[in-house]
């Protein structure tokens, strides 16, 4: 399992460090979100630009940590990929998720 978080302020900053956000690994990277806002985390900026594929599971475990944090938090995405953004897109998820080119941008957002 490849995440790397960092604090910005009060901002997490969850890197996924797989090239595939899958079946496979939707559920611990699902429940990597959940200690992490069990934790007390709950503005997110994750950084999936070194994901160039997901699949419904991997969307649904975004969505999850959305969920998780409702109203409390926010979860910010940055930097996809074509073929993931393309994912959002389609999806209509891009008008869920705020999503940037940078975690930078995000950032400062």
């Amino acid at each position: 399992m490849g995440y790397k978080t960092r604090q910005e302020g009060d901002t997490t900053v969850v890197t996924v460090e797989e090239s595939r956000l899958d079946a496979s690994l939707a559920g611990g990277f699902k429940d990597f979100m959940v200690d992490l806002i069990d934790a007390g985390n709950m503005d997110f900026v994750i950084d999936i630009s070194g994901v160039s594929f997901m699949d419904s599971s991997g969307l649904g475990a975004v969505v999850a940590a959305l969920k998780q944090v409702g109203s409390n938090g926010s979860v910010k995405l940055a930097g996809p990929q074509k073929a993931v953004s393309d994912l959002f897109d389609l999806t209509c998820m891009d008008r869920i998720f705020k999503i940037y080119a940078t975690v930078d941008e995000a950032l400062n957002a």
